[in-house]
């Protein structure tokens, strides 16, 4: 489990193809890994991961093939990424509760920058629509952000200069794709809504 409050921006440093999967060497950049033993859990972009090895300054995590199939850009060498050590139960829950588990890949269509303000306008795809709110929580490449306003076919999000300076949303712009996940509370209130729906017809 973690929080969406990203601890370090770290690169992709190596990928080597394995058969059905991909091993994957990430440079931690300022991530403090004194805490950290093969075996634990870190969110990559998003993308809950088991450390399997330290190598050259870099640790080394394995990504299935259903993984990939449901990301973007943890194989891309030279990829930024967005790294969250595991939660602990003595930590501040200061986001909101993200399980890691990637729901589907989305694309930036507006990143507007004025002043200490930026906007930024995400589509994502379209059965994720119905577990997002205005004023809810949803996250993208494993970053906890607030919902601004939800349209036909984008969300949008106020980006504070903090958030900027500290993920690899400065680099951001249209086109891009995200990684997202919606609420966890959203996707049980739904899937509690609709068994009680089901049952009433």
């Amino acid at each position: 489990m973690f929080t969406g409050i990203i601890k370090a921006v770290g690169r992709i440093r190596h990928v080597y193809p394995k058969e059905d999967a991909v091993r994957i060497h990430i440079d931690p950049g300022k991530l403090d890994l004194t805490d950290v033993a093969i075996g634990d859990s870190i969110a990559v972009n998003g993308a809950c991961l088991t450390l399997t090895a330290f190598e050259e300054g870099c640790f080394t995590v394995d990504v299935s093939g259903e993984t990939l199939s449901c990301t973007h850009g943890l194989d891309i060498p030279g990829n930024p990424v967005n790294l969250e050590k595991a939660l602990r139960f003595s930590d501040r829950l200061d986001g909101h509760l993200v399980s890691g588990h990637v729901e589907g890949v989305g694309e930036v269509v507006q990143f507007t920058q004025a002043g200490d303000r930026c906007l930024l306008a995400i589509q994502p795809p379209p059965q994720l629509f119905k577990y997002i709110i205005p004023k809810g929580s949803i996250t993208i490449d494993g970053v906890s952000l607030t919902v601004n306003q939800v349209a036909s076919e984008r969300v949008e999000i106020n980006l504070i200069p903090h958030t900027l300076a500290n993920t690899t949303f400065k680099q951001f712009e249209p086109g891009k794709k995200v990684n997202l996940e919606t609420d966890m509370i959203a996707k049980y209130v739904a899937r509690l809504l609709d068994q009680a729906q089901g049952k009433q017809s």
